[in-house]
Formats: C-alpha cells, sequence, structure tokens
C-alpha cells in the first residue's frame, strides 16, 4: 500500500517551492497525496539564506520578499560606474525564514498533504515500479514511504564528474549604520573595489533596505573559501574604506559557498525512472552566476503542470544546453586567468542593453543575442577555451 503519491525529500527552497506548487485537491477532482520529509532542526537542515532573482509583475512569493529594486550598478576597479534600470522586472530579495513561513501558513491544513521530520537515509526503486524513502526520525525509530514518485533536493556529497569547478563563496553583514548612507532604490550589484584575490575574483553586494540598513556581503569566485576571520576583514576594509559607513552595528551574519561547474547534473536516479534530483541536487544553480532560486520555480511550475495533466513529471532541464556551453566556456577562461574577471563582468554591463543581458542570464535569449553577447567579451581567448573544452577530461571534485 502506498504511503503517498509523491514524497518530496527536503523542505528548503526547491522542496518547499514543489510542495507549494502542486495541486491540492478539488471538488469531484483527483489530486495527488504528498508527503514533505524535512530533517529534524540540527546540522542537516540548510542555514538561513538570502535569496535574489529577478521578475516581472507580481510574484508567487512578493508577500515573503523583504524589499525589490528596478536599479542596479555595477563598480569597476578603478570607480567607473554602471547604473541600469531593470524595469518592468525588478530584484526581488527574499530571506529564507520569510519564504518558509509564507510556504507553511499556505500549506497548513491543505488535504492530501502531511508533513515528516525525518532524516533519509536512502532512496531505492522497487519491482513493483514505487520507490521505498527509508528514513529514521529524531527518536531513531525507522519512518519508511513508499510512494509512485520522489523528488530528492538533497544537496550531493560528490559532483558530477566536470572539467572545471569554481566556489563562489561570501559572508554577509545586515548592519545598521549611523549615518545614512545606503540609496534604498539601488542595489550594487557587484562593486570591484575590493582586494582582488591573487586567483579568480572578488566584488561587494549590497542591499539596501533603508537608508541605514542593508545587506552587505564580500565574494569571491576561487578555488577555496577563507576563514570567517578572513571574511570579516574584507567587509570591514569595503565597508570602511569602499562603501564609507562610518560607525556600523553588525545585526546578524549569513555565509555560504555555492559550487559553479559544468558538470552534467542527472535529473534522474541512476536506479529507477521515478525518482528525481531537484534543486541544486538537479542542476539549478546557474554555473556563472550562481543564482538558483528563479530555475527553482521554473522547475517547479514544470513539474506541477506535469502531475496536473496527469503526465510523468520528469522535471526539464533548469538551463538550456546553449547556455551551458557559454558558462562552461567563461569558468574554464576564468579558471585558466585567461581573461579579467571584473573587466569582463563590468564590461556585460556596460555595453550589452539591461533587457538582453537578463534575458541572457536566464537562458532566454535568442542565438543571436548570444553571438552579439559574444562579441563583447574578449573573442580570442574565449575562442581558445571553446576548443580545448571537448580534450579535457572530466574529473570528480569535491563539492567544497
Amino acid at each position: 500500500m502506498l504511503d503517498a503519491d509523491i514524497v518530496v525529500v527536503g523542505a528548503g527552497a526547491a522542496g518547499l517551492s514543489l510542495a507549494h506548487r502542486l495541486p491540492a485537491p478539488a471538488p469531484h477532482a483527483a489530486a495527488p497525496s504528498v508527503v514533505l520529509v524535512d530533517p529534524p532542526p540540527g546540522p542537516l537542515r540548510p542555514p538561513r539564506r538570502t535569496w535574489c532573482f529577478w521578475e516581472a509583475g507580481a510574484g508567487r512569493f512578493d508577500r515573503a520578499t523583504t524589499a525589490t529594486w528596478e536599479w542596479l550598478r555595477v563598480h569597476g576597479r578603478d570607480g567607473a560606474v554602471v547604473r541600469r534600470h531593470i524595469a518592468p522586472a525588478r530584484y526581488k530579495m527574499i530571506r529564507s525564514d520569510d519564504f518558509e513561513a509564507l510556504v507553511e501558513r499556505d500549506l497548513k491544513d491543505r488535504p492530501g498533504l502531511r508533513r515528516v521530520e525525518a532524516t533519509v537515509d536512502g532512496v531505492t526503486g522497487l519491482s513493483d515500479g514505487t520507490v521505498r524513502v527509508a528514513a529514521t526520525d529524531a527518536t531513531g525509530s525507522r519512518t519508511d514511504l513508499r510512494a509512485r514518485w520522489v523528488f530528492d533536493s538533497r544537496p550531493p556529497d560528490l559532483l558530477p564528474a566536470a572539467r572545471t569547478r569554481l566556489l563562489q563563496h561570501f559572508r554577509g553583514w545586515f548592519v545598521r549604520t549611523e549615518r545614512p548612507v545606503f540609496d534604498p532604490e539601488v542595489v550594487e550589484l557587484m562593486d570591484f573595489r575590493t582586494v582582488q584575490p591573487r586567483r579568480g575574483l572578488s566584488f561587494g553586494y549590497v542591499l539596501p533596505t533603508g537608508r541605514h540598513t542593508a545587506l552587505v556581503e564580500y565574494t569571491e569566485f576561487g578555488p577555496a573559501p577563507l576563514s570567517a576571520e578572513a571574511y570579516d576583514r574584507a567587509l570591514e576594509d569595503y565597508a570602511r574604506r569602499v562603501l564609507r559607513t562610518g560607525a556600523l552595528e553588525v545585526l546578524s551574519t549569513e555565509q555560504g559557498v555555492i559550487p559553479m561547474t559544468d558538470a552534467v547534473f542527472e535529473r534522474r536516479a541512476a536506479d529507477s525512472d521515478r525518482v528525481f534530483r531537484i534543486g541544486v541536487a538537479g542542476g539549478a544553480t546557474r554555473a556563472s552566476t550562481g543564482y538558483t532560486f528563479a530555475a527553482v520555480q521554473r522547475q517547479s511550475e514544470a513539474v506541477a503542470r506535469a502531475v496536473r495533466a496527469g503526465r510523468a513529471p520528469v522535471p526539464p532541464p533548469p538551463h538550456p544546453a546553449r547556455a551551458r556551453l557559454m558558462d562552461a566556456v567563461l569558468l574554464r577562461a576564468l579558471d585558466a586567468g585567461r581573461v579579467d574577471g571584473p573587466d569582463l563582468f563590468f564590461r556585460l554591463f556596460d555595453r550589452v542593453p539591461a533587457a538582453r543581458l537578463l534575458r541572457f542570464l536566464d537562458g532566454r535569449s535568442r542565438l543571436s543575442e548570444d553571438l552579439a553577447l559574444g562579441l563583447r567579451v574578449p573573442v580570442l581567448p574565449m575562442l581558445r577555451t571553446a576548443a580545448e573544452l571537448p580534450w579535457l577530461r572530466r574529473r570528480h571534485l569535491p563539492v567544497r
């Protein structure tokens, strides 16, 4: 006997987004029964996060947004500035606590949905075409489930084989300043006036929520994370020397590591065609930028549409093949030191119209637009990198 039609493993951004979109029972209409499995409080729970994305018009999770902006700004190392208006899109900021609270309110008492607090130990396809999810609750008791379909959002312990792997690693301070130093109308998307590392690149990132308050982050694309002390020194330098904040109070912090890789993430599990990986585990992170949230929403909506239509709910590729190829070339060129990262990103924002650049970053640009964009980057180093990619061996690289 089945415990559910669908089991969703993990209640982070991907798991909650999918559960939120799956159809609820309606009068005289069948809807799937869903079990959402989340680990007990502890190290397996994802840390608090801030997610950002751009979106035109009203959005599904607007009630959870902390702030939105129509203006983005990029600073070059020499202080040159590019300021872009992205309307009708807006850049939106959601904190994970607010997102989880919104989804939990909406799912509370929804018929056909059950939440289970347990650690998933394994997911196995069975001979009768169903799937067994083996789990252990906080007391150590077994809580096994059987389902028709399983969507697994647990992050991988080992990345798929890749030719290139950089890490986008960062630490952010939520700050309050004595003086009104922030412009609440503009996001500082990439500020390259930070001290650049020997390998990779670094930038500041500022999400202002008022004249006195903001999330200020120091981010690197590089081979390895820093210590908390090194991040704090970099943040102190950026806040005092570059932003000239003066006295400030650090209200809270957040820190993270996002793999940037040209690995091919399989969306189906190896031993069952009814187990799918979603979110970061399913390749939702854009390799060249680290953005994930918007791709998670596209993936979740596609699965929910398939469920409503009675089709096999196979998650689509989060990013088109051409975008993945361009990302692979860019990552390799950055990692090999063939291009100057700060100069390349500043040049893109300076020379490519905002709407076209956002379409590219979303993977919705046309081939002609991609070719035009390619002319705005160092052509010869990129062509050399593209030519060598087919000859490079893919290797298994650690997540961090």
